[in-house]
Parts: structure tokens; sequence; C-alpha cells
């Protein structure tokens, strides 16, 4: 309720109209709030008909003909060999290796990319993209949409998404789905201090530890994979 020089000179409908207005109503919080309703939405619409999916991340800074590289176009190709959509951020590197692969085996290439000043486009072999401005928004569609994550060395951003998937299986937050990193000359020095300097100080437990898997072999991570996607299909009610 608005009364007495409280009332504006001009009604809402009249403002909306007006073309001659400023346009700061364009960054301002409100309009924000739909624009990431609209990513959500956008998100849900292209990938709800996805099927099985797995995300796949790794290193926007992994080059081409590199041990990583080809381990992650392997990766790639085994997931889509197995009925598995692959779900990437988009990117360069180990993202595009794996959807490389993917594509290149007739499989659903999927590339959830982002605005960021360094990194323009998805690569040119995905095959069903759609582009976020809001990190969360689009590490929702990774989770949403994914019966496992397979991390490739990688950096901060890798890191990220890992510690965010593992602590939502952690806590419950979603169904529980396999986390299998490749590359034990990697990955084995982060396993070491999990097992080590933070399960002795009692910030994580055995079993919290246990929800992460370390191997070399592409069989043995799709495997994993698989037998866990058994178990929860098993366990759902008729």
């Amino acid at each position: 309720m608005l009364r007495g020089s409280r009332v504006p000179g001009t009604t809402t409908d009249q403002r909306l109209l007006d073309s001659r207005g400023p346009t700061d109503w364009v960054h301002t919080d409100p309009w924000r709030v739909l624009r990431i309703q609209s990513e959500f939405v956008e998100g849900f619409g292209a990938l709800a008909e996805l099927g099985p999916a797995v995300s796949v991340f790794g290193s926007a800074r992994t080059k081409p003909g590199t041990e990583f590289y080809e381990l992650g176009s392997e990766v790639g190709r085994r997931l889509a060999e197995a009925g598995y959509a692959v779900i990437t951020g988009g990117g360069p590197g180990a993202m595009e290796a794996a959807n490389k692969g993917a594509h290149e085996a007739g499989g659903a290439s999927v590339g959830l990319g982002i605005e960021l000043p360094f990194e323009q486009g998805l690569n040119e072999h995905v095959n069903l993209g759609v582009n976020f401005r809001y990190f969360f928004a689009r590490k929702t569609m990774f989770v949403k949409y994914a019966r496992g994550f397979v991390v490739l060395p990688g950096g901060f951003g890798t890191l990220d998404e890992l510690f965010e998937a593992v602590t939502l299986v952690q806590t419950q937050k979603v169904t529980s789905f396999p986390i299998v990193l490749m590359g034990t000359g990697y990955w084995g020095g982060l396993f070491d201090w999990l097992r080590g300097t933070v399960l002795d100080a009692g910030t994580v437990s055995p079993r919290d530890v246990d929800l992460l898997h370390l191997t070399d072999d592409v069989d043995e991570a799709v495997r994993i994979i698989i037998e866990a996607d058994e178990q929860v299909a098993a366990k759902r009610p008729e």
C-alpha cells in the first residue's frame, strides 16, 4: 500500500511500455533471478530425454596427443559403447577429448559450456550443447543427469567439481553414484593425503574416502559405473 508522497507519478505498466526509460533494470538482481530461472528451464528441457549419462571432468589445458588427452578420448569412447551419454563442460582439453571419443563412437556427446573470459565456445565434437552464465546452474545439470562421474587430471575447476560431487553423495543430497578418478600417478598424492592427514585428523570417515575410486584402467572405470548403476536399478520399486 502506498499513500501520499509514496505514490509514484507513473504506473507500472507505463514504465514497462515506455521505451524511452533507463535500461539499468536489466542488470538488477530481480532480472538476474529470471535469467537464472531461464538457464534451469533451458538445461532441463535440453537434457530431460538424454537417457543414461556419465559426467566427465578434466582440465581445459590438456593438449591433444598427450597421455591424458588420449585417456579422455578412450573414456568417452568406452562410455558411449556401454550405452551412456557423455557430459562434459564442452570446452577444450580433456573435455574435448571425452566428447571426441563419445562422438566418434556414435554416442551422445553433451557439452555444458560456461561464459568465461578465456574459454570461448563449445568444442566441435559436441552434438548437444547448452551454454550457461552461472556456474551453479551448470553444475546442477552435471549432477542431475549423470549416473556416475569420471574425473580426469585437472586443476581448480576439476577439483571443485570433484569435491562438490563427493560432498553431495556423502551428505545424501543425491542418489549415490560412483566417482572414478583416472590416473593413479596424478591423483595418488590426493588419496594419500585423504587417507593419511585428513582421515587421521578425524575430519572424514573411512567410508567417505571409499566413495572415491582410483584407477588407470578404462575398462575398470566403466565396470564400476555399470555395476553401481545396476545396483541402484535393482533397488528401485517396480
